[in-house]
This record gives structure tokens, C-alpha cells and sequence, in this order.
């Protein structure tokens, strides 16, 4: 997904009749506004002290593109920044629509304030021929194809973070239990507004019933989301970290959780079970934020004090 410097953005379609056809047309325009000069307004703009730009990475039978986010630091401190860094593996939010280049104001300032290579990952987007399962494996296959070439990157291996929102954060889940499970050492994970339940049951928490149309309609999309997500006979629940049987032995989490938002519960269920299997977690909740607020610091005045709160926790989570 290229920039551009100016895009209209469609109108919001309506979810629950949407064709493929038009599902696609809509995330190709809504993706082209959001990679556009005119979003920054909305989407804030990138900390000039970190350097943005994209790469390929040959994966097992694809080219994943990544957009990376280095500290881009004057003199002779540019090299020294540029090896040894701790590593974050990130991954945007949207499920069916969305790309990394809408995260730009929260990545570019954890590379220049950490300081830190970020790598965001550009996931298989959901579509009918695109389960969730696509996406999960792009958030795991990435981060394995990076720490495997740390010293290529500039990172250290052994200090390494996950953070993903919204669908970016169910996938940054999985990809932590992957991790555990293939014996890769993580030292955190961020979870902001996670949506980590695609199965019938997502619907059943009171988070969804109290802002499934307020502030925004968000129930339709969200049904749009599960249905792509696990079509007729996929299971639902491998791609669903809420239910998974094991969550002990995870790297600390901090789960950023804005109240006015239909999966609100979703996190502090989350959270709560990361407790329960002794996986040590942090639930900050936002109250009076919406979805995606992180994404938003033009129109969200508490994405400046969640960012922040991001960078301590990684900032620790990340030291020699």
C-alpha cells in the first residue's frame, strides 16, 4: 500500500448486504484514503525522528510486504542506533480493511522513543477466499523470518515484543502462544482493544449490547468480521486466543482497553484469564474512548496518554 497525497474517503457501505465485489472496492478506497496526506488530519502525524519505508519479505509460497519503522538519529549515533535494537513485531487492525500505513503516528514514535525497529506487518486482509487463519500465519511467519536474520534487521533477538489492535491484537495473541509453543522467547506483548473471539460467542458479552450501535454501528461490521474470519467449517475457535486451552507461560501482557467500544469485554475477559493461568498482565482501561482510539489522535484527546503508557511498559519490558 502506497501513499498518496490525496484521497477521497468512500462512503461507509452498508455491512450487512455487501457483496464480495463491493467489499473489495470499498477497502481499496478506504485504504487509499487512509495511506493518503488527507487522513493525517485524523491519523496524526509521524515522529520525524524515525525513519518510515516499506520492504518485501519472501515468506513460504508469498511476498509479505512490511512497512519499518527505524530511529533515524543524527552524526555517528545513526549506525549504533541501527544495530542491536530491541524488535517489535506489530499488526494493524481492521480485519477486512485497513492497512499498517494508519499506524504510522503510534509506530514511528515507539522507533524514535524507545528506541526500537518496528516492523508492521501488511496481513492477507479477510476476504472470502481469506480466513482469519491467513492473517495469523503472516503475523507468526514474520516475526520468525525476522528474528531468525536478527543480525540482517539490526535487532537483538532476545528482545522481542508483539503489540497488535483490534484484529491486529488477536493476531499478535496467537502469535504469542506460537512463540511460547516453538520455544521463541518474547519479552511482551500489547494488546489494544482486542477483538479475540470469532465464535458465536462474541456476540454474548454486555459490551456488545451497549455499543453495538452507539457511538458507531458497529455490530454489522462485526458480524461481517466473524463471518469472514471462520466461514462454514473452519474452527472458529483456533483462531479465537479467548479460548484457548493453554495461557500460561506468556510473556507479559498489557491489554489497552477503551470503554466505549463493543469488544470492551473482550479484553477484560482476556485479561482475565491471562491472570488466571499466572501470565503476568496489565488492564488499562480508557474510559470514554472508542474503538481504534490509538489510530486516532486527531479526534481521540486519549491516544496521546495510551501511546505513552505503551512506550513505559515496552521501554521496560525491552531493557538490557
Amino acid at each position: 500500500m502506497s501513499e498518496t497525497t490525496s484521497a477521497t474517503r468512500p462512503p461507509e457501505p452498508d455491512f450487512t448486504v455487501i457483496t464480495n465485489e463491493e467489499l473489495r472496492a470499498y477497502r481499496d478506497a478506504e485504504n487509499r484514503f487512509r495511506a493518503s496526506s488527507a487522513a493525517r488530519t485524523f491519523l496524526g502525524e509521524p515522529d520525524a525522528g524515525a525513519a518510515i519505508d516499506w520492504q518485501e519479505i519472501a515468506l513460504p509460497g508469498r511476498d509479505m510486504p512490511v512497512r519499518v519503522y527505524r530511529p533515524a538519529l543524527p552524526g555517528d549515533d545513526e549506525a549504533v542506533a541501527r544495530t542491536g535494537l530491541p524488535l517489535v513485531v506489530h499488526v494493524h487492525g481492521g480485519g477486512f480493511v485497513g492497512t499498517a500505513v494508519q499506524c504510522d503516528w503510534t509506530n514511528s514514535h515507539l522507533a524514535a522513543g524507545l528506541p526500537a525497529l518496528v516492523v508492521s506487518v501488511e496481513h492477507r486482509l479477510l476476504a472470502p477466499d481469506s480466513p482469519l487463519a491467513y492473517a495469523v500465519d503472516d503475523g507468526w511467519d514474520v516475526l520468525q523470518h525476522v528474528v531468525r536474520d536478527a543480525a540482517r534487521w539490526g535487532v537483538d533477538p532476545a528482545r522481542v515484543a508483539v503489540f497488535g489492535e483490534s484484529c491486529g491484537a488477536l493476531v499478535s495473541a496467537l502469535t504469542a502462544i506460537r512463540a511460547r509453543e516453538a520455544g521463541l522467547g518474547l519479552r511482551a506483548q500489547v494488546l489494544v482493544n482486542p477483538a479475540v473471539d470469532v465464535t458465536e460467542a462474541m456476540f454474548d458479552h454486555p459490551s456488545v449490547a451497549e455499543y453495538g450501535y452507539s457511538p458507531t454501528p458497529a455490530l454489522p461490521q462485526l458480524r461481517l468480521f466473524q463471518r469472514l474470519a471462520a466461514p462454514p467449517g473452519a474452527d472458529a475457535r483456533a483462531v479465537s486466543p479467548l479460548h484457548a486451552d493453554d495461557l500460561s507461560g506468556l510473556p507479559p501482557a498489557l491489554v489497552v482497553v477503551p470503554t466505549q467500544d463493543a469488544v470492551a469485554d473482550h479484553g477484560r475477559r482476556y485479561a482475565e484469564r491471562l491472570r488466571e493461568a499466572g501470565t503476568r498482565v496489565h488492564l488499562s482501561e480508557y474510559p470514554g474512548a472508542r474503538h481504534a482510539f490509538l489510530t486516532l489522535p486527531g479526534v481521540e484527546p486519549q491516544a496521546e496518554a495510551a501511546r505513552a503508557e505503551i512506550v513505559a511498559f515496552l521501554s521496560a519490558a525491552l531493557a538490557k
